[in-house]
């Protein structure tokens, strides 16, 4: 859907609970809003990531650490003998999920292991001031998922609720008090509300009774943050093929209104690794809004042996 000081700036100009009074958009909004199709993105730094990234799927900076969320498949997933008779098209594979703290030397200072059973693959993260919020789901559409909160000093994770679906991302929206998940290809959108004593509700709620569909096709959500008055900046990607059979990742940005479902703006983004030449957008990215009105767009586009893309971006 950002800078701790920046989420910290919009959020002590929040609505007062039951006030009433309308929350300020943040600054990382409105930069946003004045992209468009020829903005100007030029690459500032290229950071070596000095650990094995696996398959990176989250990306959150706070201050000058960044946590990753990824997955060590370990059991590639297989079709054979799919659909089953269970509806899956596909079997679980078996791996590892992880959220791994780096500094800007891209130099890993801590790490936690998540997931249970065949519930291995963590999605897009979040973060709300003080936990991240990692959903870690089975590696196959429609299936299930366990939803943590981390703390980001102590990396401490808890277990919030499980869902029975793919949550590839999720959302902490700290105006309407809800938790917000995308499932596999974000076809679809969840929102589950938080109760007053803190308790995330509705995850009994039979799916096809809880989810909005997704109004737009031409990008999969990858990752998704939170950037004040109920709205989310989400990135990602869809591969299309020319008529000559090669195939093209298109990247792009987009705002979302987390109440309505509704895209407020969309930006494609024209951006490849020159490693591998994956669309930018291929995995996580982080976006922080700079003082001048300009942007600092972080991109982990390559899987296992990767880099931290930086660049500056002028609307």
């Amino acid at each position: 859907m950002f800078l701790l000081f920046v989420w910290m700036a919009f959020s002590a100009c929040s609505t007062v609970p039951g006030s009433g009074k309308e929350e300020p958009d943040s600054p990382l909004f409105d930069a946003v809003m004045r992209l468009t199709a020829n903005s100007s993105w030029k690459l500032v730094d290229k950071i070596h990531l000095n650990f094995p990234t696996c398959h990176p799927q989250g990306l959150i900076k706070t201050g000058d650490d960044f946590f990753v969320s990824t997955v060590h498949v370990t059991t590639p997933i297989s079709r054979d003998g799919y659909p089953d008779a269970a509806g899956y098209d596909r079997s679980t594979g078996a791996g590892i999920g992880y959220l791994v703290k780096f500094d800007r030397k891209g130099n890993k200072t801590a790490e936690v292991e998540l997931g249970e059973g065949t519930m291995y693959h963590p999605g897009g993260i979040d973060f709300d001031g003080q936990d991240i919020w990692v959903p870690v789901a089975e590696y196959r559409p429609n299936s299930q998922a366990i939803v943590y909160k981390v703390n980001a000093g102590t990396m401490n994770a808890v277990e919030v609720f499980r869902y029975k679906d793919h949550i590839g991302g999720v959302v902490h929206d700290l105006k309407n008090k809800t938790i917000n998940g995308v499932s596999w290809g974000s076809r679809r959108f969840y929102t589950w509300p938080i109760s007053a004593s803190g308790q995330v509700d509705k995850t009994d709620v039979p799916r096809e009774e809880l989810w909005t569909l997704n109004p737009q096709y031409y990008i999969d959500y990858q990752d998704c943050h939170y950037i004040g008055n109920g709205k989310a900046l989400c990135s990602g990607l869809q591969t299309y093929t020319t008529p000559t059979g090669q195939l093209f990742g298109l990247s792009g940005i987009e705002i979302l209104d987390l109440k309505t479902s509704l895209i407020l703006h969309q930006v494609p983004v024209k951006l490849f690794s020159d490693e591998t030449g994956n669309a930018i957008c291929q995995n996580p990215f982080w976006l922080d809004a700079n003082p001048d009105g300009t942007i600092t767009a972080y991109f982990i586009p390559d899987d296992d042996d990767s880099y931290l893309y930086v660049f500056s971006v002028s609307p």
